[in-house]
Protein backbone atom coordinates (compact mmCIF):
# COMPACT_ATOMS: atom_id res chain seq x y z
CA UNK A 1 0.00 0.00 0.00
CA UNK A 2 1.15 3.47 -0.70
CA UNK A 3 1.42 5.81 2.05
CA UNK A 4 -1.57 8.47 0.34
CA UNK A 5 -3.85 5.29 0.67
CA UNK A 6 -2.63 4.53 3.91
CA UNK A 7 -3.62 8.58 5.04
CA UNK A 8 -6.94 7.58 3.21
CA UNK A 9 -7.50 4.63 5.63
CA UNK A 10 -6.33 6.38 8.24
CA UNK A 11 -9.26 9.39 7.95
CA UNK A 12 -11.91 7.61 7.22
CA UNK A 13 -11.23 4.14 9.33
CA UNK A 14 -11.94 1.80 6.38
CA UNK A 15 -10.50 -1.92 6.09
CA UNK A 16 -9.21 -2.57 2.55
CA UNK A 17 -10.05 -5.56 0.51
CA UNK A 18 -7.97 -5.88 -2.62
CA UNK A 19 -9.12 -7.61 -5.54
CA UNK A 20 -7.19 -10.99 -6.58
CA UNK A 21 -4.54 -10.73 -9.22
CA UNK A 22 -5.79 -10.78 -12.54
CA UNK A 23 -9.56 -10.92 -11.92
CA UNK A 24 -10.91 -7.90 -13.37
CA UNK A 25 -14.04 -9.34 -12.91
CA UNK A 26 -14.62 -8.97 -9.06
CA UNK A 27 -14.53 -5.06 -9.89
CA UNK A 28 -16.65 -4.50 -12.76
CA UNK A 29 -19.18 -2.89 -11.18
CA UNK A 30 -16.74 -0.23 -10.17
CA UNK A 31 -15.43 0.12 -13.87
CA UNK A 32 -19.55 0.01 -15.11
CA UNK A 33 -19.70 3.51 -12.84
CA UNK A 34 -16.63 5.20 -14.06
CA UNK A 35 -17.85 4.49 -18.05
CA UNK A 36 -21.35 5.80 -17.02
CA UNK A 37 -20.25 8.46 -15.59
CA UNK A 38 -17.22 9.23 -18.39
CA UNK A 39 -20.04 8.72 -21.71
CA UNK A 40 -22.81 10.78 -19.29
CA UNK A 41 -21.06 13.55 -17.78
CA UNK A 42 -17.77 14.11 -20.03
CA UNK A 43 -18.59 13.80 -23.42
CA UNK A 44 -18.59 15.96 -25.26
CA UNK A 45 -15.32 17.11 -23.67
CA UNK A 46 -16.41 20.40 -21.50
CA UNK A 47 -15.08 23.14 -22.01
CA UNK A 48 -13.98 25.10 -18.51
CA UNK A 49 -11.53 27.62 -17.66
CA UNK A 50 -10.53 26.26 -14.31
CA UNK A 51 -10.82 22.74 -12.58
CA UNK A 52 -12.83 24.17 -10.11
CA UNK A 53 -15.33 24.83 -12.29
CA UNK A 54 -15.36 21.65 -13.68
CA UNK A 55 -15.84 19.75 -10.22
CA UNK A 56 -19.02 21.67 -9.72
CA UNK A 57 -20.00 20.78 -12.86
CA UNK A 58 -19.53 16.54 -11.81
CA UNK A 59 -20.83 17.09 -8.16
CA UNK A 60 -24.40 18.81 -10.02
CA UNK A 61 -24.44 15.99 -12.49
CA UNK A 62 -24.42 13.46 -9.69
CA UNK A 63 -26.73 14.64 -7.85
CA UNK A 64 -29.34 15.13 -10.52
CA UNK A 65 -27.99 11.37 -10.76
CA UNK A 66 -29.56 10.40 -6.93
CA UNK A 67 -33.27 11.16 -8.57
CA UNK A 68 -32.95 8.61 -11.24
CA UNK A 69 -34.86 5.41 -10.10
CA UNK A 70 -32.92 1.86 -11.34
CA UNK A 71 -34.86 -1.02 -13.39
CA UNK A 72 -36.08 -3.52 -11.08
CA UNK A 73 -35.06 -1.16 -7.74
CA UNK A 74 -37.91 -0.36 -5.52
CA UNK A 75 -36.87 3.88 -5.44
CA UNK A 76 -34.97 6.64 -6.81
CA UNK A 77 -30.84 6.12 -5.88
CA UNK A 78 -31.41 9.19 -3.41
CA UNK A 79 -33.77 7.14 -0.91
CA UNK A 80 -31.67 3.53 -1.58
CA UNK A 81 -28.56 5.40 -0.45
CA UNK A 82 -30.65 7.35 2.77
CA UNK A 83 -31.52 3.59 3.74
CA UNK A 84 -27.92 2.57 2.87
CA UNK A 85 -26.48 5.20 5.61
CA UNK A 86 -28.12 4.28 8.22
CA UNK A 87 -26.42 0.74 8.16
CA UNK A 88 -22.74 2.61 8.25
CA UNK A 89 -20.40 1.99 11.29
CA UNK A 90 -19.98 5.44 11.83
CA UNK A 91 -20.25 8.66 10.50
CA UNK A 92 -18.33 10.80 7.88
CA UNK A 93 -15.17 12.41 9.78
CA UNK A 94 -16.46 16.16 10.03
CA UNK A 95 -13.15 17.46 8.12
CA UNK A 96 -12.22 17.12 4.99
CA UNK A 97 -9.69 14.40 3.58
CA UNK A 98 -7.78 16.57 1.60
CA UNK A 99 -5.99 14.37 -1.87
CA UNK A 100 -2.79 15.48 -2.03
CA UNK A 101 1.28 14.26 -1.74
CA UNK A 102 3.24 14.76 1.05
CA UNK A 103 7.04 15.22 1.16
CA UNK A 104 10.21 16.73 2.37
CA UNK A 105 13.12 18.70 0.70
CA UNK A 106 15.39 21.01 2.32
CA UNK A 107 15.32 24.56 0.38
CA UNK A 108 19.01 25.45 -1.17
CA UNK A 109 21.11 28.30 -1.57
CA UNK A 110 18.78 30.09 -3.67
CA UNK A 111 15.66 29.51 -1.65
CA UNK A 112 14.29 26.44 -3.65
CA UNK A 113 12.40 23.41 -3.08
CA UNK A 114 12.65 21.03 -5.37
CA UNK A 115 9.31 18.66 -6.00
CA UNK A 116 8.62 16.31 -9.02
CA UNK A 117 12.18 17.57 -10.76
CA UNK A 118 10.77 21.47 -10.33
CA UNK A 119 12.21 24.07 -8.31
CA UNK A 120 9.29 26.42 -6.10
CA UNK A 121 10.78 29.73 -3.85
CA UNK A 122 10.23 30.16 -0.01
CA UNK A 123 11.46 33.51 1.71
CA UNK A 124 15.50 33.52 1.78
CA UNK A 125 15.73 32.98 5.96
CA UNK A 126 14.47 29.25 5.43
CA UNK A 127 17.21 28.60 3.07
CA UNK A 128 18.76 25.34 3.88
CA UNK A 129 15.85 24.39 6.19
CA UNK A 130 13.85 21.24 6.07
CA UNK A 131 10.59 21.98 4.15
CA UNK A 132 7.24 19.97 4.45
CA UNK A 133 5.47 19.93 1.04
CA UNK A 134 1.97 19.08 0.30
CA UNK A 135 1.13 19.37 -3.69
CA UNK A 136 -2.53 18.67 -4.85
CA UNK A 137 -3.21 18.92 -8.21
CA UNK A 138 -3.21 22.30 -8.71
CA UNK A 139 -0.95 24.13 -5.84
CA UNK A 140 2.10 22.99 -4.15
CA UNK A 141 2.20 24.56 -0.53
CA UNK A 142 5.56 24.72 1.46
CA UNK A 143 5.74 24.65 5.32
CA UNK A 144 8.08 24.78 7.92
CA UNK A 145 7.19 23.55 11.05
CA UNK A 146 3.40 25.02 11.35
CA UNK A 147 4.03 27.92 9.62
CA UNK A 148 3.07 28.36 5.89
CA UNK A 149 5.68 29.91 3.64
CA UNK A 150 4.37 29.80 0.29
CA UNK A 151 2.05 28.87 -2.18
CA UNK A 152 2.68 28.11 -5.74
CA UNK A 153 0.24 26.71 -8.22
CA UNK A 154 1.37 23.55 -9.56
CA UNK A 155 3.62 23.17 -12.90
CA UNK A 156 3.17 19.78 -14.42
CA UNK A 157 6.34 20.09 -16.76
CA UNK A 158 9.59 19.26 -15.92
CA UNK A 159 12.87 21.51 -14.80
CA UNK A 160 11.23 24.37 -14.43
CA UNK A 161 11.70 27.25 -11.91
CA UNK A 162 9.25 29.32 -10.19
CA UNK A 163 10.06 32.28 -8.04
CA UNK A 164 8.19 34.68 -5.85
CA UNK A 165 9.62 37.76 -5.97
CA UNK A 166 8.65 38.74 -2.33
CA UNK A 167 10.75 36.18 -1.09
CA UNK A 168 14.31 37.47 -2.19
CA UNK A 169 12.97 41.59 -1.20
CA UNK A 170 14.38 40.91 2.41
CA UNK A 171 17.81 40.19 0.94
CA UNK A 172 17.87 42.01 -1.66
CA UNK A 173 17.41 44.72 0.94
CA UNK A 174 20.86 44.71 2.41
CA UNK A 175 22.44 44.49 -1.16
CA UNK A 176 19.97 46.89 -3.25
CA UNK A 177 22.74 47.05 -5.87
CA UNK A 178 21.33 43.68 -7.30
CA UNK A 179 17.48 44.54 -7.29
CA UNK A 180 17.91 45.58 -10.91
CA UNK A 181 19.76 42.13 -11.84
CA UNK A 182 18.02 39.88 -9.73
CA UNK A 183 16.84 36.32 -11.54
CA UNK A 184 13.85 36.35 -9.40
CA UNK A 185 12.47 39.94 -10.30
CA UNK A 186 12.97 39.43 -14.00
CA UNK A 187 9.71 40.28 -15.75
CA UNK A 188 8.07 41.19 -12.48
CA UNK A 189 5.12 43.57 -13.54
CA UNK A 190 4.16 46.30 -10.88
CA UNK A 191 1.58 48.82 -11.30
CA UNK A 192 2.75 52.23 -12.92
CA UNK A 193 2.72 54.12 -9.53
CA UNK A 194 5.39 51.71 -8.27
CA UNK A 195 7.84 53.23 -11.05
CA UNK A 196 6.88 56.76 -10.49
CA UNK A 197 7.44 56.00 -7.02
CA UNK A 198 11.01 54.40 -7.22
CA UNK A 199 12.02 57.78 -9.35
CA UNK A 200 11.08 59.77 -6.29
CA UNK A 201 12.46 58.48 -4.05
CA UNK A 202 16.11 57.95 -5.69
CA UNK A 203 15.99 61.84 -6.49
CA UNK A 204 15.06 62.60 -2.71
CA UNK A 205 17.58 59.86 -1.34
CA UNK A 206 20.25 59.64 -3.90
CA UNK A 207 21.64 56.12 -3.49
CA UNK A 208 19.12 55.29 -0.56
CA UNK A 209 16.28 55.73 -2.71
CA UNK A 210 16.56 51.80 -3.97
CA UNK A 211 16.89 50.81 -0.45
CA UNK A 212 13.51 52.50 0.53
CA UNK A 213 11.81 51.80 -2.57
CA UNK A 214 12.42 48.27 -1.62
CA UNK A 215 11.14 49.02 2.00
CA UNK A 216 8.15 49.82 0.28
CA UNK A 217 8.06 46.35 -1.79
CA UNK A 218 8.40 44.34 1.44
CA UNK A 219 4.62 45.77 2.66
CA UNK A 220 3.53 43.06 0.41
CA UNK A 221 4.71 40.44 2.56
CA UNK A 222 1.75 40.95 4.66
CA UNK A 223 -0.26 43.05 2.35
CA UNK A 224 -2.14 42.25 -1.32
CA UNK A 225 -0.47 44.15 -3.95
CA UNK A 226 -3.87 45.94 -4.18
CA UNK A 227 -3.69 47.60 -1.20
CA UNK A 228 -0.50 48.65 -1.05
CA UNK A 229 -1.10 50.58 -4.61
CA UNK A 230 -4.00 52.51 -3.09
CA UNK A 231 -1.58 53.19 -0.17
CA UNK A 232 1.24 54.32 -2.72
CA UNK A 233 -0.84 56.21 -5.04
CA UNK A 234 -2.29 58.42 -2.47
CA UNK A 235 1.22 58.47 -1.06
CA UNK A 236 2.31 60.17 -4.03
CA UNK A 237 -0.74 62.89 -4.58
CA UNK A 238 0.32 63.67 -1.05
CA UNK A 239 4.07 63.96 -1.02
CA UNK A 240 3.97 61.03 1.46
CA UNK A 241 6.74 58.63 -0.65
CA UNK A 242 8.84 57.31 2.59
CA UNK A 243 8.51 53.62 3.84
CA UNK A 244 6.91 54.24 7.02
CA UNK A 245 4.46 56.97 5.46
CA UNK A 246 3.09 54.68 2.76
CA UNK A 247 3.07 51.90 5.79
CA UNK A 248 1.03 54.26 7.82
CA UNK A 249 -1.59 55.29 5.24
CA UNK A 250 -1.72 51.62 4.17
CA UNK A 251 -2.64 50.80 7.91
CA UNK A 252 -4.87 53.36 8.01
CA UNK A 253 -6.98 52.26 5.00
CA UNK A 254 -7.20 49.07 6.12
CA UNK A 255 -9.01 49.91 9.60
CA UNK A 256 -12.50 48.69 9.61
CA UNK A 257 -14.42 51.62 11.26
CA UNK A 258 -15.82 51.21 14.50
CA UNK A 259 -19.88 50.41 15.74
CA UNK A 260 -21.55 53.34 17.48
CA UNK A 261 -21.91 52.35 20.94
CA UNK A 262 -25.10 51.14 21.78
CA UNK A 263 -26.59 52.98 24.97
CA UNK A 264 -29.31 50.60 25.10
CA UNK A 265 -29.61 49.10 28.87
CA UNK A 266 -27.36 51.61 30.21
CA UNK A 267 -29.43 54.81 30.48
CA UNK A 268 -27.13 56.78 33.02
CA UNK A 269 -24.51 57.27 30.31
CA UNK A 270 -27.28 59.46 28.60
CA UNK A 271 -26.36 61.89 31.31
CA UNK A 272 -22.51 62.30 30.91
CA UNK A 273 -21.99 65.07 28.80
CA UNK A 274 -18.25 65.51 27.03
CA UNK A 275 -17.29 68.65 25.86
CA UNK A 276 -15.47 70.13 22.85
CA UNK A 277 -11.35 70.55 23.37
CA UNK A 278 -10.36 74.00 22.44
CA UNK A 279 -7.34 73.45 20.07
CA UNK A 280 -6.74 77.35 20.25
CA UNK A 281 -3.78 76.96 23.07
CA UNK A 282 -1.84 75.02 20.53
CA UNK A 283 -1.49 77.68 18.58
CA UNK A 284 0.75 79.12 20.77
CA UNK A 285 3.33 76.81 19.77
CA UNK A 286 3.62 77.94 16.42
CA UNK A 287 5.41 81.28 17.82
CA UNK A 288 7.04 79.75 20.31
CA UNK A 289 4.69 81.51 23.11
Amino acid sequence: MTTEFVRLQSHFLFEEHFCLVRRPNEKGHVERLLDFARRNFLVPVPRVAALETLNDQLTEHCQADLTRQLRSKPAPKQVLLGEERTSFLQPLPKQTFEACRLGQANADSLSLVRFDTNSYSVPTKYAYRQITIVATVDEVRLIFEDQLLARHRRHWGKHQYFFDPVHYLALLERKPGGFDHARPLKDWELPVCFGVLRRRLEAELAGQGVREFIKVLRLLERHRLAALKRAVEYGLEIGATSADAIRLILEYQQESPTTLFCLEGRPHLKLVQVGKTDVSAYQSLLFGG
